[in-house]
């Protein structure tokens, strides 16, 4: 387990606290929506942090190539239809491009610093000519509006609070997600960033936002800075 991570609950944990049975009850969202608005039909994806193939299937369905990473071979086996690959996102080098990368799941609030940049610098490195960066960041709210709870329409309830004071900038946080016959959490290490930070750490990757996708500006497109100044 890592640094400042744990999970609980029945069945596989990952080394960030992430339980695979978990992930895998875990219903999809507007994800795919967003991303085949943002990128062109049929585009190869290179999926960072796929775990259990939440999203992987759903750009699947849509027509999508997609390449699934995560470090968790438990959660690669319940990944169908995809090449997959169990690496860490920081230390991912495969001689190779995509259409499109994406980094979900707030990785890019990973509290350490020297791991967030090896996960942008792993996303520009596979980046074909002319193709896209899809971030997922935090909500404005999400370390302020807590404690929290929210029932899911598929059955589960989710609460997050915070695990601890805030050190040197990174958030402990708490999730637990209830359902009626199981119950898990996680407690996972965060470093909020403000969209000045942000757009700073993707231009120390060479990456530069294109546009934002949402409204909560939570979804961000981002392109190589050179071709922004073409």
């Amino acid at each position: 387990m890592r640094e400042g991570y744990e999970g609980t609950g029945p069945g596989a944990i990952t080394p960030d606290g992430c339980a695979v049975e978990f992930y895998s009850r875990l219903p999809v969202g507007n994800e795919p929506d967003i991303i085949s608005a943002a990128v062109p039909a049929g585009a190869h994806i290179l999926e960072l942090g796929s775990g259990a193939g939440r999203v992987t299937h759903a750009l699947l369905e849509r027509g999508f190539t997609v390449t699934a990473v995560d470090e968790s071979a438990e959660m690669l086996e319940r990944v169908r239809g995809a090449r997959t690959i169990c690496s860490p996102v920081e230390d991912l080098d495969l001689e190779e491009t995509f259409d499109v990368v994406m980094l979900a799941s707030f990785l890019v609030h990973n509290g350490d610093v020297a791991v967030r940049r090896k996960m942008l610098r792993a996303c520009a490195r596979h980046l074909a000519k002319g193709g896209c960066v899809l971030i997922q960041r935090e909500g404005e709210d999400y370390h302020t509006a807590l404690p929290r709870e929210r029932v899911d329409p598929s059955g589960f309830t989710l609460r997050i609070t915070s695990a601890g004071p805030a050190e040197n900038g990174v958030h402990p946080v708490r999730a637990e997600y209830e359902f009626p016959d199981a119950v898990w959490t996680q407690t996972f290490r965060t470093r909020p960033l403000t969209e000045e930070q942000f757009e700073e750490a993707l231009a120390e990757a060479g990456l530069r936002v294109d546009r934002y996708l949402t409204e909560d500006r939570i979804w961000v497109r981002a392109v190589p800075e050179a071709e922004m100044e073409v």
